[in-house]
């Protein structure tokens, strides 16, 4: 897919949610930046200095606009590690609009500027216990689970995380990938599924995790909450022991050389074998 046809998926993702693509290159769009940031997380905006610097370097930074307001980000810069890519910092989107496609443009938009610049893959990380973020990561956009990370940002004290261990997913996104392709244009389908190595048993709005002791295989399944964020509020100690079961599930499933590649909020998360690079 060139980089034309990826602008137009970008575009008419946009129009979809009535939203303009925009660069955020003027000074004054840092701090409109850390208003949405601050909409969204709280007492998290990165200092205006560090967004100038992002600026001005050429990182992408790529906003979407209802009006004249700036409703949502996308922020990204290029990393080395494991080979050049896109490393993904922060998708926003104010909170009246996070179900109307706006972090769906933003991110087609992203990948358009990386593929303008050559650059094929796009990584990020994300709790995996937020079923919204999971079935948005590997299913609408078609990217990969790769790994989990226990306590990647150490203690963070933003409202969304306050309190909680910061234990992440890492996902690659390939841009040019058959997963990706497939996932764009609608056409995607669910992997056959397996053995449950985690269960949520008992009441569906407040479930416990089972861990089952099954041995992780192709197919193998790892449910979450519904709504982790809404357990975090009613039942703390409930969302702590999820998060514990969980990465344990999820280490013992990439350990043998799993990755997460969908996300049904009746099953879970599904793995499958690692392809050979």
């Amino acid at each position: 897919m060139g980089t034309g046809e990826a602008w137009r998926l970008a575009d008419e993702a946009a129009d979809r949610a009535n939203v303009r693509l925009v660069p955020l290159t003027e000074l004054s769009d840092a701090e409109r930046i850390r208003a949405v940031v601050d909409v969204v997380w709280g007492d998290q905006a990165p200092p205006r200095e560090l967004l100038r610097a992002m600026q001005h370097a050429g990182s992408v930074l790529h906003g979407a606009v209802a009006g004249e307001e700036l409703v949502g980000f996308v922020w990204g810069f290029v990393g080395f590690e494991d080979g050049i890519h896109l490393h993904s910092h922060m998708l926003a989107v104010v909170p009246r609009l996070q179900v109307h496609g706006v972090g769906f443009a933003l991110k087609l938009a992203q990948r358009a500027v990386s593929l303008d610049h050559g650059i094929t893959e796009i990584r990020w990380t994300y709790d995996p216990l937020v079923a919204r973020n999971a079935r948005f990561n590997l299913v609408k956009l078609g990217a990969t689970a790769v790994a989990v990370y226990r306590g990647f940002y150490g203690d963070m004290g933003d409202r969304l995380n306050r309190g909680d261990r910061s234990d992440r997913f890492e996902v690659r996104w390939g841009l040019l990938s058959d997963r990706a392709e497939r996932a764009l244009g609608a056409t995607a389908g669910p992997p056959a599924s397996g053995d449950a190595v985690l269960e949520a048993v008992g009441d569906p709005r407040l479930p416990e995790p089972k861990l089952t002791g099954a041995e992780p295989r192709t197919g193998a399944t790892a449910a979450i909450p519904v709504d982790i964020h809404g357990l975090k509020s009613e039942r703390p100690d409930l969302a702590r022991t999820w998060r514990g079961a969980s990465t344990e599930a999820f280490e013992r499933c990439f350990d043998h050389g799993l990755v997460a590649t969908w996300f049904d909020p009746g099953v879970g998360y599904v793995f499958e074998q690692a392809s050979s690079p």
